[in-house]
């Protein structure tokens, strides 16, 4: 029997889950049920980045997949420790933490 326990999703900030997917925690699924999917939002977008909170690099937007708890979509964190991240919908609507963002961040 194996010792790994299966990953499971953080605790929810703002709305917000993460949950590793792989060992290294480079691969990430992001859970979404915050402003945007409260207002009925048709379709939600993940805008992220990675680097330092205020210095994102290679920003790049992914639509989410809807499910029954909310909008998930999972991201590898290609560069540095950090992954940046917010939210927006089909109208343009921001969901970015009052301005905070979210960040996940992996220690080597």
């Amino acid at each position: 029997m194996s010792s790994i326990k299966p990953f499971t999703y953080s605790h929810s900030i703002q709305g917000v889950q993460v949950k590793p997917l792989s060992e290294d925690g480079r691969h990430v699924s992001i859970l979404y049920k915050g402003l945007l999917a409260n207002q009925g939002a048709a379709s939600v977008y993940l805008h992220y980045g990675y680097g330092e909170q205020q210095d994102w690099l290679e920003t790049i937007d992914q639509p989410m997949e809807q499910r029954n708890d909310g909008w998930e979509k999972a991201v590898r964190l290609e560069k540095g420790n950090q992954l940046n991240f917010c939210f927006k919908d089909n109208s343009n609507h921001w969901d970015n933490n009052n301005g905070t963002n979210w960040a996940y961040r992996i220690s080597e």
